[in-house]
């Protein structure tokens, strides 16, 4: 894509009062709810489109899977950290690069950015819930007995909120047993 075409479409994306040139070859989106940046290299040979997600401060707990994501989920896309900001990042070579997949690439960094921490943080505790299915099971018991468990510590105030009523208990359980039902098989204790 051509400095012309990149600046032309991101112009039909937003609008031209939300498009900035900053430089030849630098742009930047300011609507409502973000700040697109769009550059390209001094050769013209690179674009990056960057958008940030939040501060360092708020992701801090979740590095590990941000990291996971960048493996698994994001395909060109891909999570970085730079001055204390977790950042959304599309990087493509310009001259290979076509219209459809420049517009794709920012709908993708415009929906990690709507995402925030939700997709890192049910990456999160579907790992502590294999552990949990894990530990269960390395110790015998079965999916009722685990769940059995889970309920007489909710029933007795070890887990859950302490003026929680008995019908978000119900629906706390349902989610775990959900959860549960759907992890039970996929976790080993005797990884190959």
């Amino acid at each position: 894509m051509t400095p012309e075409e990149i600046a032309a479409t991101l112009t039909e994306l937003f609008s031209a009062a939300s498009v900035q040139t900053m430089a030849p070859g630098s742009w930047q989106v300011d609507t409502s709810s973000f700040r697109l940046l769009v550059l390209l290299s001094d050769d013209d040979a690179w674009l990056r489109v960057l958008l940030p997600i939040m501060p360092i401060q708020e992701a801090q707990e979740f590095l590990a899977q941000f990291l996971e994501a960048n493996f698994d989920e994001t395909q060109e896309l891909r999570y970085a950290l730079y001055e204390n900001v977790i950042w959304g990042v599309f990087q493509h070579n310009s001259s290979t690069l076509v219209n459809a997949d420049f517009v794709s690439a920012i709908a993708r960094l415009m929906s990690l950015h709507e995402a925030g921490l939700d997709n890192v943080f049910n990456r999160l505790i579907e790992s502590r819930i294999r552990q949990i299915v894990l530990a269960a099971k390395q110790q015998g018991q079965s999916l009722e007995a685990t769940m059995q468990s889970l309920e007489r510590y909710y029933a007795e105030g070890l887990m859950g909120e302490i003026d929680q009523t008995s019908e978000a208990r119900e629906e706390v359980l349902a989610a775990w047993r959900r959860q549960l039902e759907r992890l039970w098989n996929e976790v080993d204790i005797n990884p190959q």
